[in-house]
């Protein structure tokens, strides 16, 4: 009898195993006021792991793309587009058990209003940018501003750039983030991230 259950605990435990990765959890989320944007940031920090969401406002958008070469009009569909300076680092270097990340962008969910939605990633806005005849020169420009769909980082690599979670200024959304690392793959819920607001604040005297 003993034998028998032991044997079932080992099966109910590795049943667990086998499901829990399926499931994400509200991960600890420091949030703040970015030191170099003075925007506010959500950064989660796992083992291995850490990410940095930093709001970017519309008008800064406007700017960035109009200066290359896009039009008013192609601009503002960027900007209307809920826009992060993102920072993914693999700090498993510092952990004492290097492991490469890798993730795909396609597989994060964009909750909003007990929705499933997803991100804008590069090729839906390439197909966009084609469709609308924006020369090469302009797409490229833009591909490489926006952070990479796709990439693995050695132990101690980062990357940063711009994505767009497809929802409008100040909107608010969770976000499950899901990448690969230490032979499997982890996923964890970020709450109440919110998109920067369409306004236009005034620089304040340091003096």
């Amino acid at each position: 009898m003993t034998s028998r259950f032991n044997r079932l605990l080992k099966l109910f435990a590795f049943t667990a195993t086998l499901v829990l990765p399926a499931h994400s959890y509200a991960a600890t989320v420091k949030t703040g006021i970015d030191e170099q944007a003075q925007l506010p940031f959500w950064e989660i920090r796992e083992h291995g792991m850490s990410l940095r969401l930093v709001q970017r406002l519309p008008i800064q958008t406007r700017a960035f793309f109009l200066a290359r070469g896009f039009n008013k009009q192609q601009v503002e569909i960027v900007a209307q587009s809920c826009v992060f300076q993102t920072v993914f680092k693999n700090t498993s270097n510092e952990s004492g058990q290097a492991s490469p990340l890798s993730y795909n962008l396609n597989d994060w969910q964009v909750i909003h209003e007990g929705k499933v939605r997803h991100m804008k990633v590069r090729k839906q806005w390439d197909e966009q940018w084609i469709k609308d005849n924006v020369k090469k020169p302009q797409r490229l420009a833009f591909e490489w501003a926006l952070y990479p769909t796709t990439q693995t980082y050695q132990p101690g690599d980062y990357n940063w750039g711009m994505s767009t979670f497809n929802l409008k200024p100040g909107e608010n959304f969770d976000l499950n983030l899901v990448w690969q690392q230490y032979g499997k793959q982890h996923s964890k819920l970020v709450k109440g991230i919110q998109c920067a607001k369409d306004v236009n604040p005034q620089p304040t005297d340091t003096y």
